[in-house]
């Protein structure tokens, strides 16, 4: 059966790609982050996964405020990247995993998550910039296959967190269902903190980012008892892209353990963390819901 290896979280801001694009990783503001994924670059080429679900928000590349999904599922075979007016190289088409894909949507939507199916997707710096934070030195093609999943945090009515840890949770059912021998990476991608707009643009609130990357680990339920309103209150209008880390952490269903874990701000504005969780499987027993 496919097997869920571990977890892992990036914040995905554009200004990420254009400093790989300018060869900036190594200078004083960026090195900090670049510098997190060392122990990410060794674990993966340790474990070597076939497969990345990602978990993340599109900016309007493909969904937009007149049809907004609150879950999608990309069911293709390819996924293009296209340019998104930041600046960043457009990225090699990444591999898909139909078979995997369906199997997902299958068991998502018997297990009553509404989910809008993707035979056709362009990925966002949202989905590329943590793949290609993860293989840096890539290309042309990818050492894994991709699937992404979107999660509306744009267009109110936004859903629940706790809704969101159930969708993860669901997730993890169905990829150890998938009658193959597949190691899978998920991986949850946004924030923490950040407000782009209105008077309290620049927002960061370094307190609740840390707190949040501590109850990831122990206690994710936790997360889950915050509303919408108290999470845009605590962590910025487009805080609630923590809603990705929190459908990740849903998908690790065995023991769980921090490989590592860096928090850097302000990244363009934003609170920036990164952090990889190994998920170990409890034989012998069920994971808790």
């Amino acid at each position: 059966m496919a097997r869920i290896i571990g977890g892992l979280t990036t914040s995905h801001v554009p200004s990420i790609g254009a400093a790989i694009a300018r060869g900036e990783q190594q200078t004083p503001y960026w090195k900090p982050l670049f510098d997190a994924f060392i122990p990410v670059h060794a674990w993966l080429d340790e474990v070597k996964p076939d497969v990345a679900v990602v978990i993340y928000n599109d900016h309007g590349l493909n969904f937009f405020l007149d049809k907004m999904p609150t879950f999608a599922v990309g069911a293709a075979a390819t996924y293009d990247n296209a340019d998104e007016g930041w600046g960043i190289p457009v990225l090699p088409s990444f591999e898909g995993d139909p078979d995997l894909s369906w199997h997902m949507i299958d068991r998502l939507v018997a297990d009553e998550f509404d989910i809008t199916m993707c035979q056709e997707l362009l990925v966002d710096h949202a989905f590329t910039l943590p793949i290609k934070l993860m293989y840096p030195d890539a290309g042309p093609t990818w050492p894994l296959r991709a699937i992404p999943v979107t999660i509306n945090s744009v267009q109110h009515p936004l859903p629940s967190a706790l809704r969101c840890y159930k969708l993860g949770q669901a997730i993890g059912r169905a990829i150890e269902s998938y009658p193959a021998d597949l190691k899978v990476v998920v991986v949850g991608t946004g924030g923490l903190s950040h407000q782009l707009d209105g008077t309290r643009a620049g927002f960061i609130n370094k307190a609740f980012d840390l707190l949040c990357m501590e109850k990831i680990v122990s206690d994710p339920l936790a997360l889950t008892r915050y509303s919408n309103r108290q999470i845009i209150e605590l962590a910025g209008s487009q805080g609630v892209e923590l809603m990705t880390w929190i459908a990740m952490r849903g998908a690790l269903r065995g023991k769980v353990s921090k490989v590592a874990s860096t928090y850097h701000a302000p990244i363009s504005n934003t609170g920036g963390a990164v952090m990889l969780l190994a998920n170990e499987a409890v034989v012998g027993e069920v994971a808790a819901e």
